[in-house]
């Protein structure tokens, strides 16, 4: 190799060399206290380091100045350019000669990555003599409730793109969410706990002055403790179902119980049957004499109301737990929505599968079917609804209807409607004709877990995580009246014949209603605590 090309070489050398010096000349300036322990800190490492490259750069430059370092690789004399006859030569040093190559491009990098060289210790003095507090990090924002599907205190819950989530939290059912339930199920951390802020300054004492005397509101009178009946559920009451006559009402629970009741008897008639995991949603079918009960367990049963005999069971597989189900008004399908999003529409006259409809990225949370049996409403717990055909099994419509999950759905007499309610804490009327919001019905501060339509279809039930049961005027958007035990979350609610309100939750009863408003009654309680 010539020597021109060598001492250009030598050039780049001599620069990062110079740089090296340059930016570690501020520390040097400080004073050469700092070059006694090279190895004492973080700062004077880096500086050791730098003054070492800047040497070694330095005699880099002079052994190309010098000539020192020929021998770039030559091909012999006569040999080919191609082929494994092409042999080269090694002429010099060529290792040391890479080594010096790389070196500048190796030390411009490690400059770069030091930028600013004071952001250590030296970043954190104070400047101009003043004293430096710092300030405790802002706390972040903390995310926004998550409207998860209910799960039992022993699941986690998944969290969408926001919200159902399901909720497992000693406010919440096995199934129905303490707090919103989100996606796939997630457990999210618990934030962390901010940092301690720094005490203040001790303050002398103000002059002794006469203050009023120190006074304490006085706590409220405990609640009197609930009523219990032996054959009452062990667990919190997730669904209600009122029979065609009026005359009785079946539950569903976290306990995997589907149970009878006598409403004007206020007696329990009869255990319908145990799922394998929590019960999760339990219909009357129009023939009067038989239920279709579903769960946790993937599993949907017709079981026969005399006696809870088996007639069939209705098998998911791998699509998962079914989350909610309807059936269409002729009882010939039933539409069930499930953990793993699949929509699954069954022929209960064949007792087989009709469709399954793999649509939604999220559990589905609510499902209805329409007045004419012909269309199906979803919700998911990401806010997605999707109206489905479900003779043909075509998707007709998906939408993003909630900012939460949509636990409540159900269709208007006309059809041409439906309402959900949501994690997001509203319940909304939509125009399934032109897919607009039509009205909005606002007032809850927790997750509107389910609804109701009366018989009429005047007036709205919803019930919520907030604890507490309202009524709506389905034309104005008003509240009518709002309920609150005080015992906890409410998930399940059905009208009476006689028009009140049953509802069912946390606190493992049922409650009757006065439609108007007013206190309620216990009309089944719960079995003792173990």
């Amino acid at each position: 190799m010539n020597r021109s090309t060598d001492r250009l070489l030598s050039l780049p050398l001599l620069a990062a060399a110079i740089a090296c010096v340059m930016h570690a000349w501020p520390f040097l300036a400080t004073g050469a206290e700092s070059l006694a322990h090279p190895l004492a800190d973080s700062a004077s490492m880096r500086l050791t380091g730098f003054l070492v490259a800047a040497l070694a750069l330095v005699v880099g430059a002079l052994l190309f100045l010098a000539g020192l370092l020929p021998g770039r690789p030559a091909y012999q004399a006569g040999a080919p350019l191609f082929g494994r006859a092409a042999e080269v030569q090694e002429l010099g040093r060529p290792h040391l000669r890479r080594f010096f190559q790389v070196l500048p491009v190796v030390t411009v990098l490690a400059l770069l990555a030091d930028q600013p060289w004071r952001g250590g210790e030296a970043a954190n003095e104070p400047k101009g003599g003043q004293d430096v507090v710092s300030a405790p990090p802002a706390l972040a924002t903390p995310p926004a409730e998550l409207a998860l599907a209910p799960a039992p205190p022993e699941q986690a819950v998944k969290t969408p793109p926001a919200a159902e989530p399901a909720p497992a939290s000693p406010a919440v059912p096995a199934s129905p969410p303490a707090a919103p339930a989100e996606p796939p199920k997630t457990v999210l951390a618990p934030p962390a706990a901010p940092p301690e802020a720094p005490s203040p300054p001790q303050l002398a004492p103000p002059p002794a002055t006469a203050s009023p005397p120190e006074t304490v509101a006085p706590l409220p009178p405990a609640p009197p403790p609930l009523p219990t009946q032996a054959e009452g559920h062990r667990d919190a009451v997730v669904w209600l179902a009122v029979s065609q006559d009026g005359r009785e009402v079946m539950s569903a629970s976290t306990d995997r119980m589907i149970k009878l009741w006598d409403i004007d008897g206020k007696r329990l008639i009869r255990n319908l049957g145990e799922h394998k995991d929590m019960a999760r949603t339990a219909l009357f079918m129009p023939d009067g004499k038989t239920a279709l009960t579903a769960g946790d367990d993937g599993e949907i049963v017709l079981r026969q109301l005399a006696d809870g005999a088996v007639l069939h069971v209705f098998s998911a597989g791998q699509n998962g737990g079914v989350r909610n189900m309807a059936i269409s008004p002729d009882g010939k399908l039933a539409v069930s929505g499930h953990d793993t999003g699949a929509v699954i529409v069954w022929d209960l006259e064949k007792g087989d599968v009709l469709h399954v409809l793999p649509g939604h990225d999220w559990s589905v949370s609510s499902v209805a079917v329409s007045p004419d049996g012909t269309k199906a409403l979803s919700g998911s717990i990401d806010g997605e609804l999707k109206l489905w055909d479900i003779v043909s099994g075509k998707q007709l419509r998906s939408w993003h209807g909630h900012e939460q999950g949509a636990y409540g759905a159900l269709f208007t007499a006309d059809g041409h409607h439906a309402i959900t309610g949501s994690g997001d804490y509203t319940i909304k009327l939509w125009d399934l004709d032109s897919f607009r919001e039509v009205r909005r019905f606002e007032g809850h501060s927790g997750t509107v877990y389910e609804i109701a339509l009366s018989a009429d279809g005047k007036r709205l039930a919803s019930v919520s995580l907030d604890g507490t049961a309202r009524i709506w005027d389905m034309d104005t958007g008003n509240q009518i009246a709002e309920f609150d035990p005080g015992t906890g979350p409410i998930y399940a609610v059905a009208f009476a014949a006689d028009g009140t309100l049953l509802t069912g939750g946390y606190d493992r009863t049922i409650r009757d209603w006065p439609a108007a408003g007013g206190e309620g009654v216990v009309l089944f309680a719960g079995a003792p605590q173990e």
